[in-house]
């Protein structure tokens, strides 16, 4: 049964005279900081220069290390640094690194030699922020007592929330008054202060065995978690209940920049309006799991994100009005934070503590992925049909979010009920079937990828010019003839996606067929 959690302001603030609350707090401003830089504030500085949008949104790919961090964190569980402990240990690494990287990036922030300058540096940046949070988010499982937990989400969620609008929302509002070096000088001198945070944070009071060698702390967490009762659902549910909010998050600053906002006006309506209404959902979110249950809270939180968008269609539809703009976008942030409150308090009852750092990178990394797949989806989905039906379809794109949650939390039920059985054990399959397997996955994934393509381009062809009509055919024959950079990425594309899905496939069937499942047995519980 689930501990109970303080819902009231009074408990909030006698769980953060705790050291430990206040450590995992604190040091997800840390993890906020970098997120921010790439997701938010770098595609609108490569927009504000005139990088084609398609291009655009292909940038939001360096965010691909956060969802495919779970390839390197049982490394993390592994291995333990000589200084401030496993988790601490490396955080320090991945913020000192973060600092450099930073600074190189101001280095070009005048005259980039080309957006895939800054690309290769953001994608720098994703990879040290990816490997602080797989330390962070294990070192907040590790520490925290249980009563201390329902208050800590909220806490780093918002604290979260304000480092990412800080280095998104409040950097591009400085750049256009300064410049983006300077302003990537300050974000960087940031991380000492961290660092210094991440030296007093205490050690937890229980110390964990590391797993017994690296196979255990690889397979067991992803296929064992791949062998359990509706594994497939629960994570398609994972990644499509925020999947809508993602695909308008991802593209916000480009759309409101070629709507006509100034620098400024984006600054304010991400770092103050956004801000405060993040702040306000995310303490609301967590908090209200305790007082409504938290299968009422995904329910309600839920439909609020997905009918948000319907501000930004008035705002597309509309000539330059800032305090329509000002009110889709804070209404947007409020409810998108009450959603991620609600869920990443789901997030921590699934996670099996005795493999905190990878169970919990596994399902982060899923949580992410819709982020990460957003903004080329976006990119193109723009350029097909515009930004008004764009919003429009967002909304669309929820309903299947909503129709997996009724089947965990059935309509009116207080609590989500994730039941868990035995797989049947079946025969192993032999390196030569699951390769087989693989490859059909990953082909049908790329004919798939393939065909939306195709479907977006013929869309933006009749929107372009409607007297040549709709052909699918056409569009096929185009996109497998290219002329430009962002034709090339659009086959790159494919293939990734095809890889991605032929991976997964092959882990999926060796889950089922009993890898991974003989090592339960020698985990420590």
């Amino acid at each position: 049964m689930a501990d109970k959690r303080p819902g009231t302001i009074a408990s909030l603030v006698e769980a953060m005279k705790s050291r430990r609350t206040a450590a995992v707090a604190l040091l997800s401003f840390s993890s906020g900081l970098p997120l921010g830089l790439v997701w938010i504030a770098i595609p609108d500085w490569m927009r504000d220069i005139g990088v084609d949008i398609r291009v655009v949104g292909l940038f939001t790919l360096a965010q691909a290390p956060w969802s495919f961090k779970i390839l390197w964190s049982p490394l993390m569980d592994r291995y333990v640094p000589p200084w401030m402990g496993r988790r601490r240990g490396w955080a320090a690494i991945a913020q000192v690194a973060l600092l450099i990287l930073t600074l190189m990036l101001a280095g070009v922030g005048h005259h980039p030699d080309s957006p895939w300058v800054v690309a290769a540096l953001a994608l720098a940046i994703a990879f040290a922020s990816a490997t602080q949070d797989i330390a962070i988010d294990a070192y907040a499982v590790d520490v925290l007592r249980p009563a201390e937990q329902g208050v800590a989400v909220g806490a780093r969620i918002a604290v979260y929330r304000a480092a990412m609008f800080v280095a998104g929302g409040a950097s591009i509002t400085l750049a256009g008054m300064y410049s983006w070096p300077l302003v990537n000088v300050c974000l960087a001198l940031v991380y000492l202060p961290m660092l210094v945070i991440t030296w007093w944070a205490p050690e937890p009071e229980t110390k964990l065995p590391a797993p017994k060698n690296l196979k255990s702390a690889v397979w067991y967490p992803f296929l064992g978690f791949l062998s359990r009762h509706r594994a497939l659902e629960i994570l398609a549910f994972v990644f499509f209940y925020k999947f809508a909010d993602n695909l308008v998050q991802s593209l916000t600053r480009p759309f409101l920049n070629d709507m006509g906002y100034s620098d400024f006006d984006r600054g304010v309506a991400l770092a103050t309006v956004g801000l405060a209404a993040t702040l306000i959902g995310t303490f609301f979110g967590g908090l209200m799991t305790t007082v409504m249950g938290l299968g009422h809270s995904l329910w309600v939180f839920g439909f609020l994100q997905i009918f948000s968008n319907i501000g930004y269609v008035l705002v597309a539809g509309s000539d330059i009005n800032r305090v329509l703009m000002y009110g889709a976008t804070g209404f947007e942030q409020l409810t998108s934070g009450m959603g991620t409150g609600a869920f990443s308090v789901l997030l921590l009852r699934m996670t099996q503590k005795r493999f905190s750092a990878t169970q919990y990178a596994l399902f982060s990394s899923l949580f992410g992925l819709p982020r990460i797949l957003a903004g080329p989806i976006s990119g193109f989905m723009v350029d097909a049909v515009g930004w008004q039906t764009f919003f429009w379809l967002t909304i669309a794109c929820g309903i299947p979010g909503m129709v997996l949650l009724s089947r965990f939390v059935p309509l009116g039920a207080r609590e989500p009920t994730f039941e868990v059985e035995s797989p049947r054990r079946r025969e192993p399959l032999s390196a030569g079937q699951l390769a087989f397997r693989g490859a059909v996955g990953g082909a049908g994934g790329a004919v798939l990828a393939a065909f939306l393509m195709a479907l977006l381009a013929a869309l933006k062809a009749v929107r372009m010019d409607a007297e040549q009509g709709f052909s699918l055919s056409r569009a096929f024959q185009a996109l497998f003839q290219p002329v430009g950079i962002a034709d090339w990425m659009q086959i790159l594309g494919m293939a990734v996606f095809g890889i991605i899905c032929g991976l997964f496939t092959a882990a999926v069937f060796a889950a089922r067929h009993g890898a991974g499942q003989e090592l339960a047995v020698d985990e420590p519980r």
